[in-house]
């Protein structure tokens, strides 16, 4: 599906109905969130158009950033989606394909607007930061670009009463690992963006140099140092898995399936000697469906026990 040039032409876009942007929003996750889109098949069937809205959002403003079929003004183009943004949470129509979903999950759950400034803050750093210095500088990006992603699904996705507040960092720490798996993943495809996310502070100390991440394959010293990052990696995972029991239990299934198969890119980067230079790291196709069927009866069970309500 093409969608580089929808966030550059809003004028263009008809009047979406909040129907036509949940069904828009659906399709972007489909398209583009694979992993996370089959583990979201597990959630009761209300929450899952809210997630769909919260990632075509997000992958609505990374296309204008990453896209390269975009040719226009990019930081233009992301201030225009900015200004619609906010004027849509004011409550006013907007002409565009995504907003009008995503602002009614937004009012519907009380998602905090920080965390939505805070997105479109790390996108806004994607237009002029390229390089990284040490990890907390990274850190300090992936705040806004995956931390709290993590944290704007939490009210979709439900704690349990009480819980609120313990679940908060489990959700920032997933979608850290979340985000870090993939900027582990695709080392060749960010470079080809003229961007390097990992830290070049790790670089230097494995000994590897810029023109080590264009080879068509990975040397010693990009294993090494991609295997150092893995084990960062599934430390953010650790950190995320005492989260899941804080859930509501129809969430739970979701979050398992997501957090396995987001695991299983680091288990087939493991798998290929960490050479992530040679081909993309893909889960095949057979253990994705294999994780979903595995926490389908639970998705199930859990949704049909909390639609039992007692009537006074």
């Amino acid at each position: 599906m093409s969608t580089p040039s929808t966030p550059s032409t809003p004028s263009r876009a008809p009047a979406a109905t909040l129907t036509a942007g949940y069904e828009r929003c659906r399709r972007l996750h489909a398209s583009y969130g694979r992993s996370y889109y089959l583990a979201t098949r597990l959630l009761p069937a209300w929450k899952r158009p809210h997630v769909h809205a919260l990632y075509g959002f997000a992958r609505y403003a990374d296309e204008i950033v990453d896209s390269l079929a975009l040719t226009g003004d990019r930081a233009a183009a992301l201030e225009r989606l900015s200004s619609r943004l906010a004027a849509a949470l004011d409550g006013d129509r907007v002409r565009d394909p995504v907003l009008p979903a995503f602002t009614h999950t937004v009012r519907a759950f009380g998602i905090d607007h920080a965390d939505v400034r805070a997105f479109l803050a790390s996108m806004r750093a994607d237009l002029t930061v390229d390089r990284y210095a040490t990890y907390d500088d990274l850190l300090g990006y992936m705040e806004g670009s995956a931390a709290v992603i993590g944290t704007m699904m939490l009210p979709v996705l439900e704690a349990l009463p009480g819980e609120e507040g313990r679940a908060r960092e489990p959700a920032r720490q997933l979608g850290l690992a979340f985000q870090l798996t993939n900027f582990i993943r695709d080392v060749r495809e960010d470079l080809a963006r003229g961007r390097v996310y990992l830290p070049l502070s790790d670089l230097d100390k494995f000994g590897v140099t810029e023109a080590d991440l264009a080879a068509p394959y990975a040397t010693p010293a990009v294993r090494e140092l991609v295997a150092y990052e893995c084990d960062r990696a599934r430390d953010h995972y650790r950190r995320a898995h005492g989260g899941i029991a804080l859930l509501a239990p129809s969430s739970r299934p979701c979050i398992r399936a997501a957090y396995e198969l987001y695991g299983g890119i680091l288990d087939e980067v493991e798998a290929a000697g960490h050479d992530v230079l040679a081909r993309r790291a893909r889960v095949p196709r057979r253990r994705r469906l294999a994780i979903f069927a595995r926490h389908l009866l639970a998705a199930r069970a859990a949704a049909q026990a909390e639609r039992r309500v007692e009537v006074a």
